[in-house]
């Protein structure tokens, strides 16, 4: 097998099932857990969007001009409080309006230990299962992108918003009680969620207090006591005993890999 890489195509079960896209092709990853893998970089980087060769990529596999122009690639995907649609200054109003201007979900998560993010619905699971959570509850609906990004603003003065990625890698976190963490977070968040429902509308946030905590459970047979990660742009080469999988990583006995960061680099499957 050879192709572009995209981040790894994940199924959520009794155990998380991941497959790793090469160009047109998929490797079912979790039969493989024990076994020897390899694959090497070629040289070759394609822009996800317009697929011209690049020798940098950017914003998980772009090239410059698209990283540039795309709404997908501007700094509001990052930090969404920063949304300028209603400015009228979004880089693809169109694509604002169908991935930004609906809506979205703050929830709690345990993936280092607990933290707030957001997602779009039709992200969920997928979202979880990318940043390595072992568990996840949403807990507000909103009315957009933006909404989300300043609530969730509210809660990480209280919570983390990032994943300590190499604490996730280590093992999965110790069991949280998000139901209690939700009931324990939402007192000392009401007057600024009272503040943006005078701003945005008494229907722009709702509260989801029915939800249910969803488990994860990824497929590692063993989590490494030292991290050391394989970077493609220094070594082409990627190979060892296959020990697990969790977020967007390959867990191998001598290093991890964040696919996700190699997005659009061409690679020759060497073994499987």
């Amino acid at each position: 097998m050879q192709g572009h890489l995209s981040k790894m195509r994940a199924e959520l079960g009794e155990q998380v099932q991941y497959y790793l896209p090469i160009g047109e092709q998929e490797l079912h990853l979790n039969p493989l857990i024990g076994e020897s893998l390899a694959f090497e970089f070629t040289g070759k980087i394609n822009c996800r969007s317009c697929g011209k060769a690049t020798k940098k990529s950017y914003s998980q596999g772009h090239c410059f001009v698209c990283m540039r122009k795309l709404a997908s690639c501007d700094m509001c995907i990052m930090k969404p409080e920063t949304c300028h649609y209603a400015q009228g200054t979004c880089r693809e109003p169109e694509w604002g309006e169908a991935n930004c201007m609906i809506p979205h979900y703050v929830y709690l998560a345990n993936t280092s230990g607990l933290k707030v993010g957001i997602t779009r619905h039709s992200q969920i699971p997928t979202r979880w299962i990318d940043q390595g959570a072992t568990q996840a509850l949403p807990i507000f609906k909103v009315a957009t992108r933006q909404l989300s990004g300043l609530v969730e603003i509210e809660l990480a003065k209280l919570v983390a918003d990032k994943t300590n990625w190499r604490a996730m890698l280590k093992g999965d976190a110790i069991e949280l009680d998000l139901i209690a963490e939700r009931e324990r977070l939402l007192p000392q968040i009401g007057e600024a969620l009272a503040d943006l429902a005078e701003r945005f509308g008494l229907e722009a946030i709702s509260e989801l207090p029915d939800e249910q905590v969803i488990d994860l459970n990824f497929p590692v047979a063993q989590y490494p006591s030292k991290i050391s990660s394989f970077n493609l742009d220094k070594n082409p080469l990627v190979e060892g005993q296959l020990q697990g999988i969790k977020g967007q990583y390959l867990i191998f006995n001598n290093g991890v890999i964040n696919i996700r960061k190699f997005g659009s680099y061409e690679i020759k499957l060497l073994s499987e």
